[in-house]
């Protein structure tokens, strides 16, 4: 449930908001698979190697907030996607909310990404489960 819940929170709460699908409730009117305007900006302020490429960089984390959450949700690819996913947490933990936590002196910025690291981390340990498209496309007959 952990998988369920977290990815579907993630999806629609923050993964929309900087990138364009049907669901995207954003204050800009986004295209299909775009990147919201201030989101590059943002990644290029993280430092090397973001601001080589900031809106490859963007782009791969509103996919994977947004497509991934949604993926890692049903249960399809789930170990995959969950360890994109840490990726992602880990580099918003360490290179923007970890700045605004000391800014604000409270860890309340921290626990949004933290918590989405730890349901990363449990889809790539257990994966899908029995109630994940993983578990029903891919499971081996007889087992």
């Amino acid at each position: 449930m952990p998988r369920f819940f977290g990815g579907i929170i993630l999806t629609l709460e923050f993964g929309s908001s900087k990138f364009g699908v049907p669901w995207s409730d954003s204050e800009e009117p986004l295209g299909f698979m775009q990147v919201a305007s201030w989101f590059p900006e943002d990644v290029a302020n993280f430092g090397m190697p973001f601001s080589w490429a900031p809106h490859f960089f963007a782009w791969m984390a509103a996919f994977t907030e947004t497509i991934g959450a949604l993926f890692i949700s049903i249960g399809l690819g789930t170990r995959y996607w969950s360890a994109l996913l840490a990726a992602t947490m880990i580099t918003a933990i360490f290179l923007q909310k970890w700045g605004q936590a000391m800014e604000y002196g409270s860890s309340w910025p921290l626990l949004p990404a933290a918590g989405f690291l730890w349901i990363s981390i449990y889809g790539m340990i257990f994966g899908s489960g029995r109630l994940g498209l993983d578990w029903l496309l891919f499971r081996k007959k007889g087992n």
